[in-house]
């Protein structure tokens, strides 16, 4: 069996952002980010202070509710794609119950790299949250030459 190009350790390490509204949803992403084994996992409930917390964590994923009062997830993702540096990938999987067309191709189209609808099934999203840290680490390996 060939060896892995990243090993389990530096994809744990990884920092995760969870925002959704909803109490419930964020203590269920973590309580799957945990038993995964992250262990840098970083949970908020206030979309007002989304931004800002992006912004002074640095994510290498976000995990991003859409439905929200006063800010919604598309205004999130347009405020941090302004934010990121042109070359940078820093993927934001989106968690949402509007499972329609135009929703899905809203969040693709303002940068989401990947959309699950709710309820989910934890091990799809532990699944996806995986294959999105590595692509964001061989993104970086690329970056560095």
């Amino acid at each position: 069996m060939p060896a892995r190009l990243i090993s389990n350790q530096e994809l744990l390490s990884r920092r995760i952002l969870a925002i959704d509204d909803e109490e419930t949803n964020v203590l269920l992403l973590a309580n799957v980010l945990d038993r995964e084994g992250y262990r840098d996992v970083h949970c908020l409930t206030n979309p007002e202070r989304a931004l800002e917390m992006y912004i002074k964590l640095s994510p290498d994923l976000v995990l991003l509710d859409l439905m929200m009062p006063k800010v919604d997830g598309f205004q999130l993702l347009e405020a941090f794609s302004r934010h990121d540096q042109p070359d940078e990938f820093r993927p934001v999987l989106v968690l949402t119950a509007d499972t329609t067309l135009q929703t899905r191709r809203r969040a693709l189209a303002l940068g989401a790299k990947d959309f699950v609808a709710k309820p989910f099934d934890v091990i799809e999203v532990a699944l996806r949250i995986s294959n999105l840290l590595e692509t964001r680490i061989l993104y970086e390996r690329l970056r560095q030459g």
